[in-house]
């Protein structure tokens, strides 16, 4: 069954064969696949400060993007990472915000940044690829609302030590086919965001695989529900069909 069909994407899709769960609502998962990255502005400390709530729209507990140190949005104080990282791969994510404005994102190899913005409909707002596309926002389910993004990402690649292929994406959100074989330039936000985001601009990137990371930008954005796939595109084409 393709990717696009409704029951394969969108809010509540779940885990094909041969996909991982990364975080399944428990305090075990969390520590167990999750850490800190360590970036230049890093603030906290381990264990993990994020709290377990309950779901505020369903049963069952989520992820709450809370650490005080990230307070006025000082992203790269206290995001997380997947320990595991990756190269090519379909991923699932939810997410909730809970206020007006409410900021995170969704980080690909810990590079590249899929907005999670609420009332920002420009290129650095909900569901862009950060600076790169324009916002999908007609797609999002609003304010205390589960949302999802349903990515396939290949990461960029390299001949003799230089890139000689741009990272691609293709992306659904909440079911909606919004990016396809979107090719991304350049990690944005300088050294505190992510891999890569300190050499030369951000456009020095690496052959260096990275894991799926959340952002921590003082707000309260809940996720729950993520999954990855890990695939090997051998061509540069993300507008594929997957189980």
């Amino acid at each position: 069954m393709p990717l696009h069909a409704a029951e394969r994407t969108g809010v509540g899709a779940q885990a094909p064969e041969g996909a991982e769960v990364l975080f399944d609502g428990s305090r075990e998962m969390l520590d167990e696949k999750w850490t800190y990255w360590k970036g230049p502005r890093f603030a906290s400390s381990l264990p993990i400060k994020w709290k377990i709530v309950d779901d505020p729209v369903d049963d069952g507990t989520v992820l709450m993007t809370d650490d005080p140190v990230a307070a006025g949005g000082k992203y790269g104080t206290a995001d997380i990472v997947t320990k595991k990282k990756f190269r090519d791969f379909r991923a699932h994510v939810e997410f909730l915000i809970m206020k007006p404005g409410g900021n995170s994102g969704v980080y690909l190899q810990n590079r590249y940044e899929i907005q999670v913005l609420d009332g920002d409909k420009t290129k650095h707002g909900m569901g862009a690829v950060i600076n790169e596309t324009e916002s999908p926002y007609d797609a999002y389910n609003g304010l205390k609302k589960w949302n999802s993004y349903d990515i396939i990402f290949r990461a960029a690649r390299f001949e003799n030590g230089k890139r000689s292929e741009k990272a691609m994406v293709t992306m659904y959100f909440n079911g909606k086919k919004v990016h396809v074989n979107q090719e991304i330039n350049q990690v944005w936000g300088g050294p505190n965001s992510g891999i890569d985001g300190g050499n030369d601009g951000g456009r020095g990137i690496t052959d260096v695989p990275g894991g799926l990371k959340l952002q921590c930008e003082g707000h309260d954005v809940r996720y729950r529900n993520i999954w990855i796939k890990e695939l090997d595109l051998k061509s540069a084409e993300t507008d594929i069909a997957v189980e």
